[in-house]
C-alpha cells in the first residue's frame, strides 16, 4: 500500500524476484557497499529504492539480517484500490498495464528514490497480510540478469500461477 495526499494505491503483489546477498552476482551487494546499496545492509522491512536506465525506479523490499544485504524486487502488482489515480500517473486505461513490471508500478504508486531506505512497517509505504489464502506460484529464472553467471538461472522469480497481472510470462 502507497499512501499519498492524492489518494492510496493498494495492490496485492504476483510477482517477485530475489536477491540473495554479495555471493549473488545479479545482486547489487555483489559489487560491494556503496551509497546506492547501503539500505541493503540495514535491517530488513525497509524499502530499497533505486533508478535504472535514466528512467525507471525499481522497488526492493530489504528482507535479511543487518549487515546481510538481501532483497526482494517487486515486479508486479494487481491493482486493488485506487485504479483511477493509477490509470492517470501511467497515462494508460488498461487495468492489466498499470502495474505490470516493477517500473510501471513504481509510477502507478509514485514511489521513487524519495522513498528509499521508507519502514515497511511505517505511514507511507507498507506491507500488509489481508488475511488471503496463499496463492500458488510458481518459480522461474530472474529477468534479465545474464551477466550473473549461474546465479542466471536459479529459479529466484516467483510469480502467481495464472495472474494476468505478471510482468511476462
Amino acid at each position: 500500500m502507497r499512501k499519498h495526499p492524492d489518494g492510496d494505491s493498494i495492490g496485492r503483489i504476483v510477482e517477485t524476484e530475489a536477491y540473495i546477498g554479495p555471493q549473488d552476482l545479479a545482486c547489487h551487494a555483489a559489487r560491494g557497499r556503496t551509497k546506492r546499496t547501503e539500505v541493503m545492509f540495514g535491517p530488513a522491512g525497509h524499502a530499497y529504492v533505486y533508478f535504472i536506465y535514466g528512467m525507471y525506479n525499481m522497488l526492493n523490499l530489504v528482507t535479511e539480517a543487518k549487515d546481510y544485504p538481501a532483497a526482494v524486487l517487486i515486479r508486479a502488482v494487481e491493482p486493488v484500490r485506487g485504479v483511477e489515480l493509477m490509470k492517470q500517473r501511467r497515462l494508460n486505461e488498461a487495468l492489466r498495464n498499470l502495474a505490470s513490471g516493477p517500473g510501471k508500478l513504481c509510477q502507478a504508486f509514485d514511489i521513487n528514490r524519495s522513498l528509499n531506505g521508507a519502514d515497511l512497517c511505517g505511514k507511507v509505504l507498507y506491507v500488509e497480510d489481508r488475511g488471503e489464502p496463499t496463492p500458488k506460484f510458481d518459480a522461474t529464472p530472474r529477468i534479465g540478469v545474464d551477466y550473473a553467471g549461474k546465479w542466471k538461472d536459479k529459479p529466484l522469480r516467483f510469480l502467481v500461477r495464472d495472474s494476468k497481472f505478471v510482468s511476462k510470462c
